[in-house]
């Protein structure tokens, strides 16, 4: 028994650092499995998940991050380009609403247009946030993205490339 405990704890502290790892680089994606990996936890502290249920919880959500992951690579996006394909499509009518090519070719001049324009310090000043706002509001435009649903993707998206300005070691990553 004492060992399953171990496996358990080791199962967690890995976890644990893997979503910490993917907050800082995709936002969206990094929340959606940080509250799983709490769900799962406060289960399992409460006496409602046994050992066994648990590792098991643990390694489906391993397993759906790999996932994830490969979604990236299978749609032809870097993991920065995952990141703000996932904040577009936060929403899910917005996955009904456009064909995965037509969000891939939108994430694809998202990123491209963030890159160009993001300045030194751009997260810190008024003037500079204002103009991202801009930029993205135009494409979200340009691409016909939903009314109903752009200001929250303009904040996601904004919130995401903050993650990406303030986190230099996963921007290098790209």
């Amino acid at each position: 028994m004492k060992e399953k405990n171990l496996a358990a704890k080791l199962l967690e502290d890995l976890l644990r650092g893997r979503v910490r790892s993917l907050i800082r680089s995709n936002l969206v994606t990094g929340e959606l499995f940080s509250d799983r990996f709490s769900e799962t936890l406060n289960r399992y502290i409460n006496g409602l998940l046994t050992n066994e249920e648990v590792i098991q919880e643990l390694l489906k959500m391993a397993q759906e991050m790999m996932d994830a992951e490969q979604q990236g690579n299978d749609l032809g996006l870097s993991k920065e380009e995952k990141a703000f394909y996932d904040a577009l499509t936060r929403p899910q009518a917005v996955k009904d609403f456009y064909s995965n090519e037509q969000l891939v070719e939108l994430t694809k001049d998202l990123t491209d247009m963030l890159r160009k324009n993001r300045t030194i310090d751009w997260n810190r000043r008024e003037a500079e946030r204002a103009n991202m706002r801009r930029l993205v509001k135009r494409l979200l435009k340009k691409y016909k993205y939903p009314p109903e649903e752009a200001e929250d993707a303009m904040n996601t998206v904004l919130k995401q490339c903050e993650q990406w300005a303030e986190n230099p070691d996963a921007a290098s990553q790209y």
